[in-house]
């Protein structure tokens, strides 16, 4: 039923409408901002700070998004480039080999739709994670002649979130990440912003298996109303626009959104592993076979904004469910410290839960964007540790932090949950924030070479953010190398 608005919600809601009506033109118009303040990156590996003891290089620079680090069984370094970043930029994603004197070379490029987001490498053939943002979400297997197949094709990544991984066990199966659709649990005006919603109007999170909805709906200005005075509900796990009832049943399937899937290396149906994940992102083996990935937490966002507590390092169960979108970090959200100010804390989306979430096996930064995770081994020192590349936070887009946060590797003992910083900038935040650092910038990915002796890391470069959005540059990525003096 159409309710008329009060002057207060109408500007509101013209506001939205004319702000989502020139998002191309913003996009445009940050593009050229762009391009008019270019910083110069200046790279200086002094500006690094590492433990007593160990060195940093730049072995590469004048990069474009790389994402992934990978090494073959003659210890050869290859790196891939996203190829896409915010704001839609879109370039061709490559799987690049790094020569030993510094140089490049080109084994594969991707079609101009990427991001690629992870990369590995086993009997010789790397594997990638596309999140292709026209055909879904799929796993491609590339030979070293740059000959490309897809294993898995179609996954869920037409949202918020994309594909990601992936790893090869033990076991004989390529394991992936696949995020979710929303923020938590609902479409919302963000996600027109963000540019799908328009074109994508019956898109939803999907769950791995049959839920019970509480009937938790939110009533806000309509974005896709020409009128500009409709307000609309909408429920979880259904189209914007659709109301829930409580004890309504939504059929899960696989591929599904939120979840740790996997595929045999040959290829085959696509198996559930875990769910419950909001965005997990980085993933690997420990030394004793346990597998652990990095997940992105809640976004202060949306029409359900979330304030988080921060990422999460996991260990993984098999058939476990990890608590999105009612949980974070194994805490309900219904409590007293997930309330924003004024308002009550978040209710439930789910009548009943799946099952209890674990506990994470360690928490990190705030909005720290922990992506890529490889773990140590004694050669490097800290053996059988998780050293973890953190993004850093995207303030005020996904919700404000009173420092900077990530822009560095952190170092985590499993075991424990402690936390520790080791690789670091001298200068809190980007290298960029301050003049003539030549530090980190943004990690994304990281490895270890086969001997253990070296750890790579791939520093996406400068991406600014204000309250348009994010700003990359292109061509200030760089390669970093840490080794033991």
């Amino acid at each position: 039923m159409k309710k008329k608005l009060p002057l207060t919600r109408l500007f509101l809601l013209v506001f939205l409408l004319y702000m989502a009506a020139s998002c191309s033109k913003m996009k445009t118009m940050m593009k050229t901002k762009q391009r008019d303040i270019a910083i110069e990156r200046t790279v200086n590996a002094n500006d690094v700070q590492v433990p007593p003891g160990y060195k940093v290089e730049a072995v590469a620079t004048s990069l474009t998004f790389p994402s992934g680090i990978t090494f073959d069984e003659q210890g050869n370094v290859y790196f891939i480039e996203a190829g896409y970043s915010y704001i839609d930029v879109f370039k061709k994603p490559r799987l690049v080999q790094l020569m030993a004197n510094g140089e490049t070379r080109s084994i594969a490029e991707g079609e101009d739709k990427g991001p690629w987001n992870g990369v590995t490498y086993k009997n010789g053939s790397f594997y990638v994670a596309e999140g292709n943002i026209e055909k879904g979400g799929r796993i491609l297997r590339i030979t070293k002649d740059g000959q490309t197949t897809a294993i898995v094709e179609n996954l869920p990544r037409f949202g918020d979130h994309q594909t990601n991984g992936p790893v090869i066990g033990n076991d004989g199966y390529i394991y992936f990440g696949q995020g979710t659709t929303t923020n938590s649990g609902i479409v919302g005006k963000d996600n027109y912003l963000m540019g799908w919603l328009a074109d994508n109007k019956q898109l939803h999170d999907i769950p791995c298996q049959d839920i019970i909805l509480s009937g938790k709906n939110f009533t806000t200005p309509n974005i896709l109303s020409g009128e500009g005075a409709d307000l609309t509900s909408t429920g979880a796990y259904v189209p914007y626009g659709t109301a829930t009832k409580p004890g309504q049943v939504i059929q899960g399937r696989v591929p599904c959104t939120g979840a740790i899937m996997r595929v045999p290396e040959t290829g085959g149906s696509v198996e559930l592993v875990a769910w419950g994940l909001r965005n997990p992102y980085g993933m690997a083996f420990s030394p004793d076979g346990r597998l652990f990935i990095t997940e992105n937490s809640f976004d202060a966002r949306g029409t359900r904004p979330i304030v988080t507590q921060g990422d999460h390092l996991w260990e993984v169960k098999q058939g476990a469910w990890y608590g999105w979108p009612d949980f974070e970090g194994g805490a309900p959200l219904n409590s007293d410290k997930y309330k924003r100010p004024g308002e009550e804390a978040p209710a439930p989306l789910l009548q009943q839960h799946p099952g209890t979430p674990p506990q994470p096996a360690a928490v990190l930064g705030i909005h720290s964007s922990s992506n890529g995770i490889a773990f140590s081994n004694d050669a490097f020192g800290y053996g059988g540790q998780a050293f973890i590349a953190q993004f850093g936070d995207m303030t005020p887009t996904t919700g404000t932090t009173n420092q900077p946060t990530g822009f560095k590797v952190a170092r985590v003992d499993v075991n424990t949950g402690q936390v520790t910083d080791f690789a670091t900038n001298k200068k809190p935040g980007p290298s960029s924030a301050h003049q003539n650092n030549g530090g980190l910038e943004r990690p994304l990915g990281i490895g270890f070479s086969p001997d253990g002796k070296s750890m790579y890391i791939a520093d996406f470069g400068i991406m600014t953010v204000s309250p348009m959005g994010p700003t990359p540059q292109e061509g200030t990525g760089v390669i970093w190398k840490i080794t033991k003096d």
